[in-house]
């Protein structure tokens, strides 16, 4: 879906991506702000953002319809942060599509900031959702799919949540709900990356097989790498394009820290512990690997 010029009589389009600047490029930048946020810090949900940047990318880069200079414009696709926790990621993201200023990001985690550390809707412009109590996205999306369904608008929400939001009831409730409702305008994206706070999100309370369990629930499935860009947008498309009658999810196998592989080695990764010099060589490593 990409748009190099404005809409017809709109001079404020949304933004697409450019021809000189690729998916992966968008993605690596994605990942480099995420550091230099949790470097402000020491800390931060960074082994998440790491793992989510290429989804984001593609998410904000081309599928979704918005205007940065307009974050509450009517006919926007609504992208909804579920994981509060993940806001690292959204700001970084939000910063590459010129919604947040860059020159904020120094300001990450501190008081008077727009930028919490959770993802508040009230703070950061482009935050749909305040997001944190695991479970609650899908249902809101729900009622906004249903909201945009009376208005008649073609608008699309977005929903991204984790995979240990699939042990909250309340997840499958929205599920079933969104299903009886027919909403083929709403788009569930689960991060897959296997941890939770307490280990393995598989040795918690296991919701293995996932894409049966969704098509039990009507709605129409994907699951793919969600670190394969090609993969991603491809999987993107086909939720969008979609003529049937249903929700679609996509679930995203992502890896932890990934990009940064000293990090992506660590056993304990939900909230993976960066030492005060190691901010650096994060962000040397993440430079090796720069695309071309």
């Amino acid at each position: 879906m990409v748009d190099e010029g404005p809409i017809a009589g709109d001079e404020d389009s949304h933004i697409k991506a450019t021809s000189n600047v690729s998916l992966e490029q968008r993605a690596w930048n994605i990942r480099r702000k995420a550091l230099l946020m949790g470097e402000v810090q020491g800390q931060g949900y960074i082994g998440q953002a790491l793992g989510i940047a290429d989804v984001l990318s593609a998410s904000y880069f081309h599928a979704l319809n918005y205007k940065p200079t307009d974050p509450e414009w009517e006919g926007r696709d609504r992208f909804l942060l579920s994981i509060g926790h993940y806001a690292i990621a959204l700001y970084s993201v939000l910063m590459e599509a010129g919604i947040l200023p860059e020159d904020e990001l120094e300001t990450y985690g501190m008081d008077d900031s727009r930028m919490p550390m959770s993802g508040m809707a009230s703070y950061t412009p482009g935050m749909e959702i305040t997001g944190g109590s695991l479970g609650h996205g899908l249902g809101i999306g729900v009622g906004m799919a249903l909201g945009l369904k009376r208005k008649k608008s073609d608008a699309f929400i977005y929903n991204l949540m984790s995979d240990g939001e699939l042990g909250e009831g309340s997840t499958w409730e929205a599920a079933m709900s969104a299903a009886h409702h027919g909403l083929d305008n709403l788009i569930c994206m689960v991060d897959f990356n296997d941890q939770q706070a307490d280990g393995k999100s598989t040795q918690m309370l296991c919701a293995e097989p996932l894409p049966e369990k969704w098509e039990a629930f009507g709605w129409h499935t994907q699951r793919v790498d969600g670190n394969d860009m090609k993969a991603v947008v491809k999987a993107l498309d086909i939720a969008r394009n979609l003529e049937a009658k249903k929700p679609r999810v996509i679930i995203f196998n992502t890896k932890m820290c990934k990009g940064v592989p000293f990090l992506e080695e660590r056993e304990i990764s939900h909230f993976v512990r960066v030492e005060a010099d190691e901010w650096r060589k994060a962000l040397a490593v993440l430079e090796e690997g720069k695309p071309q």
